[in-house]
């Protein structure tokens, strides 16, 4: 029954609703699709963007909840307490097959186990815009971009001038947010400073299926500041320095189920980027230089025990990333090329240590490092109403060797409101840090996942009022890394032993009339692993299927429906719905997580063109659901606050 109504409610909304976005955002340049600026209508790549007017309509929402509502984007832990993991998955994909971006540079953190980047340390504050682009980027971004990247972009300013910008947030579980920046720009040379900070008291993460109510609160205590300087060195030559710090404090529990009074959490940031651009007739030659460090520390001094073993606990994961990159565009009448070549040195410093019932443990420390070496390049061929993109990658590793991508991206606009693609890509992940080298499950003998992905759909826009975008995708990856248990020796580690397959397709729909702006979409995933074991870690003898998108729903459906009522206020509802998933439980059968609708309401009024006010109300029919077993995602609650620009 449930299945029904996400089809039914998702055609009907595609017979009845028109567009999304007014034509100068359909149609304006993006940049992560092809590393140098394109509009969007010239590839046929799968690609949205949200600008700043849109951030600013989703004030009181953090970044990990405003991405949740794009269709076949599931951000895991979005609506759980603050400082809670985030793992991004685009249509169905495993945790560290979505690459994030910083201004075009991949970011992430070769101290956790996937790879991932922590969303927690990207605010909405901070991003002039986001672009979202699925599907295997391999070839343009490397490693980790299997099932698609994001691309946040820092805040600029692009007229000349200076602004003074900031707000004040109070909501629900004592949540309050300051921020205030100042950008400014003098003919070529532009500057930035932008500080947040966001603390809350929270709530028990964890889940108290006893209904004792003795768990604590869990609280976040986060600053956040960026600076950004570019300036001219010649007439064709800029130069851009960007430095980020960003640290958050949180006691969140450890455990499902299990209040943890003496566990702490810190997280730090720190990046440094530079770049210089030259800029000729027919494009532009970069050189981008960055550096990102991350450092996680754990702690719970266990006065109040949540296991009878366990007295102390200490441990600390540390993470470097250096990242350069030369690359040149040309723009020619029916031709553009794009070639580049970048070098990534990954290190990792791990330990840990505890004590309790049975004395002192503290394994190896794990101090390890990886090299990458990839040159690459992409043409693209554009003859009236076609466009044809063909690129490739070479990646030389440090450990496994080489492996090769490609990406295959035509598309042809019918007419001018109709454009049909059809794309095939190859994507990669290679094996991280602690997969390859930690003392009990390490295995330096891993290769890469390796996946094929393809899309076809189609996209109409019709003038201010009609956009819609209907996509099939199919995505295959090979040689799958998993954590295995051998019964024979009692011995764990990472091997490649399966083979992961996920399809479905993504329907966008959206009307825009007069006052009204209606944006809505539906997902359908699917997949499966084939593996020589089953969902529980059972050996099986031979390779068996079965379904494994834990925490994925087959359908999701959300609806944002706004309304202008006047030149000053602005009301709008979102609804998000999605089917029931399931929870991975080591040694047992799934748990299934049921199925939830939750609904929020915004409002806006401004008091002139520099003040402005709003107020968020989300799950306001107090939904008790899960997106993670035994973790408390949040029920009603309430954000207000006031920003202003000067």
């Amino acid at each position: 029954m449930k299945r029904h109504f996400f089809v039914l409610a998702a055609v009907f909304i595609s017979t009845q609703l028109k567009a999304q976005q007014d034509t100068t955002q359909l149609d304006e340049a993006v940049i992560t699709a092809s590393k140098y600026e394109r509009k969007q209508s010239e590839t046929g790549k799968v690609i949205t963007v949200i600008n700043r007017q849109q951030l600013e309509k989703s004030s009181g929402r953090t970044l990990a909840e405003v991405l949740n509502t794009l269709a076949g984007i599931n951000i895991v832990g979005a609506n759980n307490n603050a400082g809670t993991n985030l793992t991004a998955s685009f249509r169905g994909s495993a945790a560290g097959n979505v690459l994030i971006l910083i201004d075009g540079i991949p970011a992430n953190d070769p101290s956790v186990i996937t790879n991932y980047f922590d969303l927690n340390f990207m605010l909405t504050d901070q991003a002039e815009r986001i672009e979202i682009l699925k599907g295997g980027q391999s070839t343009l971004y490397g490693s980790d971009a299997v099932a698609g990247v994001i691309n946040i972009i820092s805040r600029n300013q692009r007229e000349n001038g200076v602004k003074i910008n900031g707000s004040f947030t109070a909501g629900s579980f004592n949540t309050l947010k300051q921020h205030i920046g100042l950008n400014g720009r003098n003919n070529k040379t532009s500057y930035g400073i932008n500080y947040t900070h966001t603390s809350a008291d929270g709530f028990s993460s964890a889940y108290d299926s006893s209904g004792s109510g003795t768990f604590d609160k869990d609280g976040l205590n986060q600053h956040t500041v960026v600076a950004r300087l570019g300036f001219p060195l010649s007439k064709s030559i800029t130069a851009d320095f960007t430095g980020t710090y960003n640290y958050y404090k949180t006691d969140l529990d450890a455990a499902a189920f299990t209040d943890e009074r003496d566990f702490t959490a810190t997280n730090q940031n720190k990046q440094f980027a530079a770049g210089l651009k030259h800029k000729h007739s027919k494009g532009a030659v970069r050189l981008n230089y960055h550096y990102n460090w991350l450092r996680r520390n754990y702690l719970d001094d266990s006065s109040h025990k949540s296991s009878p073993y366990i007295d102390y606990v200490k441990s600390n994961y540390i993470g470097k990333t250096q990242y350069w990159e030369l690359l040149a565009n040309w723009q020619l009448t029916n031709w553009e090329i794009l070639t580049g070549i970048d070098y990534r040195l990954n290190k990792t410093d791990q330990w840990y240590w505890s004590t309790g019932a049975f004395g002192p443990y503290a394994p190896p420390k794990l101090d390890a490092e990886m090299k990458q070496l990839s040159p690459y390049a992409s043409i693209v061929y554009k003859y009236k109403k076609l466009n044809v993109e063909l690129g490739g990658r070479f990646n030389k590793h440090s450990e496994y060797g080489n492996n090769v991508t490609f990406t295959f991206n035509p598309s042809w606009r019918l007419n001018t409101a109709t454009k049909i693609f059809a794309n095939l890509y190859s994507a990669f992940k290679t094996p991280t840090l602690y997969q390859l080298f930690d003392d009990f499950a390490g295995n330096p003998d891993l290769s890469p996942e390796k996946g094929i992905i393809a899309e076809a759909g189609t996209e109409i826009i019709k003038g201010k009022g009609f956009t819609t975008r209907l996509v099939g995708f199919y995505r295959k990856t090979n040689d799958v890394i998993i954590y295995s248990f051998n019964p024979s020796d009692f011995t764990s580690r990472y091997i490649n032993a399966s083979r992961q397959i996920n399809y479905g397709a993504e329907l966008e729909v959206g009307f825009t009339k007069g006052s009204w702006r209606i944006n809505t979409n539906y997902t359908f995933t699917n997949g499966k692993t084939t593996a020589a074991f089953d969902g529980t870690g059972t050996a099986l003898g031979k390779d068996t299927s079965y379904f494994n998108l834990y925490r994925i729903p087959k359908h999701a459906f959300n609806l944002d429906a706004g309304f202008q009522v006047n030149q000053s206020l602005y009301i709008s509802a979102q609804l998000r719905s999605t089917s029931k998933r399931e929870e991975f439980i080591y040694g047992a059968l799934p748990a299934t997580l049921d199925a939830y609708t939750i609904i929020d309401l915004y409002g806006e009024y401004k008091f002139s063109t520099l003040i402005r006010t709003f107020i968020q109300l989300k799950n306001i029919t107090n939904k008790q659901y899960f997106d993670i077993l035994g973790y408390n995602t949040r029920r009603f609650n309430m954000t207000a606050g006031i920003s202003f620009q000067l």
